[in-house]
């Protein structure tokens, strides 16, 4: 299994844009910004798209994604995601006014693109991988996905906070190698992470002792400005942890 890393800012900027994880090279989880740099090529070969949530940072390519591939979609692009997630693509996006609706393109009986609800608990097969949403704490209704192929695992928390749902569930996971997770503020602006529902070091560190096993740590969402305290917080709050700031050309064999 490829995962692959397009974009995992908190922020834009040059050369910082926002979540999207290639998984080898048909399914998307996540579809912010960091679509953009795939090839056109890459970009017809995905099927389904994950979303964690429906703020923006993590949809906005869903919309161009569709548009782009309109005349070479013989089968629709499946997003999953809670219904109340699909409900705000629906009434915020996919409305007339933002976007077409490509659930209705070119007709209703051949679209493009076709929602696939997922609640948290239950599992998606794509061919000998699953995707499990579990639930996790923000400022909307969330998941994070654990994505396995039988012989190895990694774990995408989504935006979330201290919450006592993500590690339970990943505490029962036959395999873990991987967990990607954000932390979007440092220290100092504990109290906003808060208020937003994002973590911290501190915060992250405190959850971290709820997981019962040892994975590979891969930071994820920061705020640009603030990666080299971020990281150096981190260090502090968890010696002896693997822990690593993703790139954005980052990939990883599971």
């Amino acid at each position: 299994m490829q995962v692959r890393v397009l974009g995992c800012s908190g922020g834009i900027g040059a050369g910082l844009l926002t979540t999207a994880f290639l998984v080898d090279d048909d399914v998307l989880i996540d579809a912010g910004t960091g679509v953009g740099d795939l090839t056109y090529e890459d970009m017809k070969g995905i099927r389904h798209v994950f979303v964690t949530h429906s703020h923006l940072d993590h949809v906005a390519s869903i919309p161009l994604l569709v548009d782009s591939l309109f005349d070479e979609l013989t089968e629709p692009l499946v997003v999953h995601a809670q219904r109340v997630t699909i409900d705000a693509l629906r009434r915020h996006i996919f409305n007339w006014e933002i976007w077409p609706d490509f659930t209705c393109l070119p007709d209703a009986e051949r679209p493009v693109l076709r929602f696939e609800p997922i609640e948290a608990g239950e599992v998606c097969r794509i061919g000998a991988r699953t995707f499990e949403a579990i639930e996790v704490a923000h400022t909307v209704p969330a998941v994070g996905y654990l994505c396995s192929n039988g012989a190895s695992a990694f774990c995408f928390s989504g935006d979330t906070t201290t919450n006592d749902t993500l590690w339970p569930a990943l505490n029962r996971a036959e395999h873990l190698d991987l967990l990607i997770v954000e932390v979007g503020f440092p220290d100092r602006q504990a109290e906003l992470a808060h208020l937003s529902r994002h973590y911290s070091p501190q915060s992250l560190a405190a959850d971290l002792n709820k997981l019962d096993r040892r994975p590979r740590i891969a930071v994820t969402h920061i705020k640009p400005g603030d990666e080299d305290r971020i990281m150096d917080e981190l260090a502090a709050a968890l010696p002896g942890y693997d822990i690593h700031r993703l790139q954005g050309d980052d990939a990883f064999t599971l």
